[in-house]
């Protein structure tokens, strides 16, 4: 991150405890403004709650919060009119027509009443829904609620906007789309946090934390965060993979080994670089599959953000896996 880049959302040191369970451990942050940063992680590794915590929903613990400009929690208030939020749970009346779900969060937001109705014709035009304008939203698909409730999100043009694991319950078109709109937002000026499980989400995300059990293992652009790995990656062909996975899963410098179709994706503790030497990973792992009567060919492969997600999630030195 270059120093004059505009910084958005900075957290130092951020935590919050809920009794004796740390769900988020002395948090680093720094997310760029006009960018779209994702936050990847699984299911309890403290997004959700970083998220709350980041718009003025829930107190930390500790640590310190500057968001637009504004020290977080004590200007939560003035925070909220410059901010959106969409959840998984899209936050829908079903019971109300697509036009008067965009009326009441218009509102509900105090966009201006001669603002209002040019904002939802923008809207109802940018997010497809002519044909659906008068359509109950209960009746929607999933990818139309979606696209709704995005659109009820950025109603009154937030400069910043938090989307906590968004796309967990549409199809992989409709997710398709969402992005683009995701784009579409950051090209014009807003911010965007997007929480998320999936990695070929994270793919998209000009830059990307990991958070891991509350703790953040890794921060930095897709790129970078699959450079640091440079040379710690193999895939094997072999005639039986999975009983050369049992052969090499346990061999000493070999992190993980999983199966992707019809070979194996192994990960590996260092670089190797030097096949030729008797301590090498590489040769270790060829050495055992000949010993073990096992037909295969190993090749070096560049990484992805999964074999990242690996490293530093069952890295024991947590704190030194961040990415320049």
């Amino acid at each position: 991150m270059s120093a004059d880049e505009a910084i958005a959302i900075r957290a130092r040191g951020l935590t919050r405890r809920f009794g004796e369970l740390v769900a988020v451990d002395h948090v680093d942050l720094d997310v760029p403004a006009r960018q779209v940063y994702g936050f990847l992680g699984p299911n309890g590794s403290g997004k959700s709650t970083t998220i709350r915590m980041l718009c003025g929903l829930l107190t930390p613990s500790a640590g310190e919060i500057e968001v637009l400009g504004l020290r977080i929690p004590a200007e939560a208030d003035a925070l909220r009119r410059r901010i959106g939020y969409m959840t998984q749970r899209f936050s829908l009346f079903e019971d109300l027509t697509v036009r008067e779900n965009l009326e009441f969060l218009a509102a509900v937001q105090g966009v201006p009443k001669a603002r209002s109705r040019s904002r939802i014709d923008e809207l109802v035009g940018q997010y497809h829904f002519a044909e659906q304008r008068n359509q109950l939203a209960g009746t929607l698909s999933g990818g139309q609620k979606q696209r709704l409730a995005l659109a009820g999100a950025v109603i009154h043009e937030p400069e910043l906007l938090f989307l906590d694991e968004p796309t967990s319950a549409v199809d992989p078109e409709s997710r398709r789309d969402f992005w683009e709109k995701l784009f579409d937002l950051a090209d014009t000026g807003t911010t965007l946090l997007v929480s998320t499980h999936l990695m070929d989400e994270a793919e998209r995300c000009h830059r990307l934390a990991i958070l891991d059990r509350g703790a953040l293992v890794a921060d930095g652009s897709p790129r970078e965060l699959t450079s640091a790995l440079q040379g710690r990656t193999l895939v094997v062909d072999a005639i039986d993979p999975r009983r050369a996975q049992r052969v090499i899963v346990d061999l000493p410098g070999v992190l993980s080994v999983a199966q992707v179709g019809s070979s194996l994706r192994v990960l590996t503790t260092e670089p190797v670089t030097a096949a030729e030497a008797a301590t090498d990973t590489r040769h270790r792992i060829d050495e055992a599959l000949v010993a073990a009567g096992q037909q295969a060919a190993t090749t070096a492969t560049p990484a992805n953000l999964e074999d990242v997600f690996v490293a530093v999630t069952r890295n024991p030195m947590k704190p030194e896996a961040h990415a320049a």
